[in-house]
């Protein structure tokens, strides 16, 4: 062995490569995290100035984009495809197999929106078909005749976001998403009540303006890609026209399963959320309120996940095998680290936390139970941040079927039936519910760390 290669096996410089992967991590995770936090933003406040219109219409809101959020995530997950595919021709140096991953998504994003477009449009039949009321379903119909034809922009952003981390540039599209979010803002204010001379659209003013916004977003994004550096080299819109069909089926087989999966997952917090409304009506407030909380905390480990996508997929295409390893655990500490420190903010503060969504009202103590269930979260925030930093260094290695079946096993499986039984067959109520939500959710984040452990190491065999 010679001495350059001994120094190349030394402790520091080990460390060394350690403190530029997290730097790398934390440098794209950063400004993906706060992109996802500009997409709350948007929702909240469409759903403030909603609310002055009265409880019903943001109960139809909430109606209505349930039924587009369904739908959007067949599209969703396919898109997020983009993302691994690209990074790893990026690692490759191949620029080529970049443009032909972004080419391919947008024409999938296309593909799958057409149809899915379908379920909005019937928003109100399906609606009255689950049991709702006439006049909340009708109402969430406006509102998604205003917001479905904003899917595919919406799916197109998503590739071309993919794109931006792929290349290491994802600063783009947080500036996009900022920008976005007064210019949502002052058209759902000028559309839903009609101000400044525009008609009063409703409901349907308020899904149009997130149309307009995400036309908006999508051709900003595309604006970069085609004219700022270093996104123009690779001309994704070259050929344009021809559809490369074998990347489009390997793009499905990746993305599917990242659909399926998003869907398990939201379909299961949708049933606690009906758990919640057996057990009472405090109990379905507390639930929502500390699932809110959740889903801002989210956040920061989703941006993090997404980074290890990118950098094991860089990894992958280098074919360096150390850094696929060092990529995803490092990752998975950031979030760890990060997660605890959120979680112990939260555990301290949960009371306010409740006070500052309830106005300070202490009716049946709803307070007290949210303050209870954010503190009995604290594990569930810790474990789910660590599940989406796994399942996001996965399918840097194209690895998305495998994860499909540990979630149906973990979340419906586990995690349901343990909430059915401490919620209703002891006496713990929604307390319980939460339990078995934090079990089944650990149980997937063991799970998928053990699995990319065991493909980290056969890809080094």
């Amino acid at each position: 062995m010679t001495s350059l290669d001994k120094t190349a096996h030394t402790p520091a410089h080990s460390t060394n490569h350690l403190a530029a992967e997290l730097t790398e991590t934390i440098r794209l995770s950063a400004p993906m995290a706060l992109t996802q936090l500009g997409q709350i933003a948007m929702m909240t406040t469409d759903l403030a100035f909603i609310g002055r219109l009265g409880d019903g219409a943001v109960a139809a809101a909430a109606l209505g984009h349930t039924v587009f959020f369904i739908s959007f995530t067949f599209g969703l997950g396919i898109v997020s495809a983009v993302a691994p595919l690209a990074a790893q021709a990026f690692g490759a140096r191949d620029p080529r197999q970049v443009r032909r991953a972004v080419r391919t998504g947008l024409w999938a994003a296309l593909f799958v929106s057409i149809p899915t477009m379908i379920l909005p449009l019937r928003g109100e039949q399906i609606l009255l078909a689950l049991g709702q009321a006439p006049e909340a379903a009708r109402l969430g119909q406006q509102y998604l005749l205003g917001l479905v034809w904003g899917m595919a922009p919406a799916l197109w952003f998503i590739a071309i976001r993919g794109f931006m981390g792929a290349v290491k540039r994802p600063e783009p599209a947080l500036w996009i998403t900022l920008a976005a979010v007064p210019a949502n803002a002052l058209l759902v204010y000028l559309l839903l009540y009609g101000n400044w001379g525009l008609p009063r659209l409703g409901l349907f003013g308020a899904g149009l303006s997130t149309t307009i916004v995400n036309i908006g977003t999508f051709l900003a994004a595309l604006w970069f890609v085609m004219w700022r550096r270093p996104f123009r080299k690779y001309h994704i819109l070259v050929r344009l026209w021809h559809i490369d069909w074998p990347l489009m089926r390997q793009l499905a087989a990746i993305g599917s399963p990242i659909s399926l999966s998003m869907l398990m997952e939201y379909g299961l917090f949708s049933s606690a959320a009906l758990l919640m409304g057996l057990i009472g009506t405090s109990a379905l407030a507390a639930h929502q309120v500390a699932l809110q909380v959740t889903a801002i905390l989210f956040m920061v480990p989703l941006g993090i996940g997404m980074a290890a996508t990118v950098r094991v997929g860089h990894a992958v295409g280098r074919s360096d095998v150390d850094a696929i390893q060092r990529a995803g655990f490092v990752a998975l500490w950031l979030g760890i680290s990060l997660a605890v420190a959120l979680t112990v903010v939260v555990m301290l503060w949960r009371v306010n936390i409740a006070e500052l969504f309830f106005g300070g009202a202490t009716t049946d103590g709803v307070i007290e139970l949210t303050a209870a269930l954010l503190l009995i979260g604290a594990t569930y925030f810790i474990t789910d941040a660590i599940q989406t930093i796994a399942a996001g260094a996965l399918r840097g290695l194209n690895d998305t079927r495998v994860p499909l079946v540990l979630a149906a096993v973990s979340y419906w499986l586990i995690g349901f039936t343990l909430a059915c039984v401490l919620g209703f067959k002891t006496n713990l109520g929604a307390i319980g519910v939460w339990i078995g939500l934090s079990c089944g959710t650990a149980v997937y984040a063991a799970a998928l760390i053990l699995r990319f452990r065991r493909l980290a190491s056969r890809f080094a065999a």
